[in-house]
């Protein structure tokens, strides 16, 4: 019997989802690091945990629920991902992008990703909400890596609009009209699960970024692959200054997450309103 291929996995946990679901999906939406409370306000027609679903990985990570959520969210349909994978979890590219593949099956043309990170433009701080323009792939992995099936994109995807001006120009209008103060800039992702030395931090500001996580990336990749468009929201939870490092308080950096995601949840309502 051949191995499965990577359409074939994909066909199998949308027939899974179909068996319970069977909607068309607008939007996808990807919660990270103690961003799992938007869940909370989505209206949802059916709640999947992940193990229910073929070929889905497990969510290991504290505050990552592990559930695929599917309802509505502001007239919008959605299928949104309560807790997402890592590569630091010992995932591969592709098991982390899996449910990227699915949404896009499932009808999803937009996705929006979230993620909690540490800042290393000085002029951001705790809490602020940041929209993501752009991003420098660290993790020294690419879940296009291998054969390219067709059917699922092409095999050079272009990568200069990885995240939609169209979305981030929309997002920036509601937070905006709703007295929330974004910043703009870009993410680095690197493996993890340790956060960063102080050299480390000066390099990735030396490169351009503006802050710095675990995640992300590889999802925006496959979701550029599958012509899909994207707006991505990284909330700083901690401070990562070369020169003013100090140990990281992991209770501290959810607790900012928590302060931080009711304004990153109601730009993400007010640019679903729009599309």
């Amino acid at each position: 019997m051949s191995e499965l291929t990577e359409y074939d996995k994909i066909q199998e946990a949308v027939a899974a989802v179909r068996e319970r679901w069977t909607k068309k999906a607008d939007v996808g939406i990807v919660l990270g690091t103690g961003l799992g409370a938007l869940a909370e306000s989505i209206v949802a027609d059916v709640v999947i945990p992940y193990e229910e679903l073929p070929h889905f990985a497990r969510s290991t990570v504290e505050t990552h629920a592990g559930k695929l959520i599917l309802g509505t969210l502001e007239g919008k349909t959605v299928v949104a991902m309560q807790g997402r994978f890592h590569y630091y979890e010992g995932y591969s590219p592709k098991q982390i992008t899996f449910p990227i593949r699915v949404m896009k099956a499932l009808g999803a043309e937009t996705l929006v990703v979230s993620n909690a990170c540490g800042g290393m433009n000085p002029q951001f701080k705790p809490g602020d909400v940041m929209l993501i323009e752009d991003h420098i792939n660290m993790l020294g992995i690419n879940p296009l890596i291998g054969v390219n099936d067709d059917r699922l994109g092409p095999r050079f995807p272009d990568m200069c609009e990885p995240y939609s001006k169209e979305l981030i120009e929309k997002a920036r209008q509601v937070a905006l009209e709703n007295g929330i103060m974004t910043q703009k800039g870009v993410y680095v992702a690197v493996p993890g699960p340790n956060l960063e030395t102080r050299a480390e931090y000066r390099f990735f500001r030396a490169i351009g970024a503006d802050v710095v996580g675990m995640s992300t990336v590889p999802e925006v990749i496959v979701a550029v692959h599958a012509g899909m468009k994207v707006l991505g929201f990284s909330i700083i939870t901690d401070m990562g200054l070369a020169d003013a490092l100090e140990p990281a308080n992991i209770a501290r950096i959810l607790q900012n997450a928590a302060e931080a995601e009711p304004k990153m949840n109601k730009i993400i309502c007010g640019v679903l309103k729009t599309l």
